[in-house]
Parts: C-alpha cells; sequence; structure tokens
C-alpha cells in the first residue's frame, strides 16, 4: 500500500481563506454584539448593493455580488423575517421579486454606517499592510474564471493516470 503524503498549506487555498473569513466575520460580529446590533454579517452584501443601487431583483443582486441565485434567496428569506428588506413583485414580470429597504432596514442602515466605515478603513489598512492583498485575490478570482478548479484538478488527475 502506497503512503499518502501531506500536502503544504500553500496549497490549501479552500482552507486558508475559510479561515481567514472565519477571523473576519467573528471580529465584524463582536463589534456588532459590542454596539448593541443584531446584524448578520451575510447580509453585508445585498444590503449594502440595496443603499448604492436602490431596489433590486434576486437576479440583478446575484449578477452583482457575483454568487448564486439561490444564496441571496436564503439571505433574502433572513432579512425579510427581521424587516430589514421588503420585497414587491415586478409589474412588468410577476416572477420577479424586487428587493428593497424597509423603514427598519433603513435606520439599520444609519445606525451601522459608521461602524462600517471603521470596518473599511481597518480593511483599508490590513490591505495595505498585506501588500495588496485585494489585488492577489482579484487576480486568483480573474483565474478561476479562466478555469476552475475542478478543471485544473480534473486534468491534473488524467495526467496522473
Amino acid at each position: 500500500m502506497a503512503k499518502t503524503k501531506g500536502f503544504s498549506d500553500k496549497t490549501a487555498i479552500g482552507k486558508r481563506l475559510r479561515r481567514l473569513s472565519e477571523l473576519i466575520d467573528r471580529d465584524a460580529k463582536s463589534l456588532y454584539k459590542e454596539q448593541g446590533v443584531h446584524f448578520e454579517q451575510r447580509w453585508f452584501g445585498i444590503l449594502n448593493e440595496l443603499v448604492v443601487n436602490g431596489p433590486m431583483t434576486v437576479k440583478e443582486l446575484a449578477q452583482a455580488l457575483k454568487i448564486t441565485h439561490a444564496s441571496v434567496s436564503e439571505t433574502r428569506r433572513s432579512l425579510e423575517a427581521a424587516n430589514i428588506i421588503g420585497a414587491k413583485t415586478d409589474k412588468s414580470d410577476g416572477r420577479q421579486r424586487i428587493l428593497h429597504l424597509t423603514a427598519k432596514g433603513k435606520r439599520l442602515v444609519e445606525t451601522l454606517s459608521p461602524l462600517w466605515q471603521a470596518l473599511e478603513d481597518a480593511s483599508n489598512e490590513l490591505n495595505d499592510e498585506a501588500r495588496n492583498v485585494v489585488a492577489a485575490l482579484d487576480r486568483l478570482d480573474a483565474a478561476l474564471t479562466r478555469k476552475s478548479l475542478y478543471d485544473r484538478a480534473t486534468e491534473n488527475l488524467a495526467d496522473l493516470s
């Protein structure tokens, strides 16, 4: 039986990104709690898009955030349950729902704006300290767009056969 070799942390991109995401989310959650605000970090992308662009459909949000329709729908449900966003049926396409901030959502955004600014400033400091990690992530995103991890691994498996 062949001995399985271990793998270096530098090649475990997914593991490292999950760990970093967890660290960032944990610290943001602590800040929200400290400020006495119930806020889930996963809500930020949708709320920010609605603040910047106004009412949007689930499809538009998914495209803007580069995430799946299902992911937006799941987050939408929790935001609606918290009465932070509302939804209206699109008059031109009854199958689509247009999401918008509720009055409670607008108050929440106003409350969170200084905290979000502080988080953005801290993120910019981290990006500078890490010598522009955002640019590296952009390059990783572009590389995965050109050829997915799945396609790359499949090709490597074929080469190992």
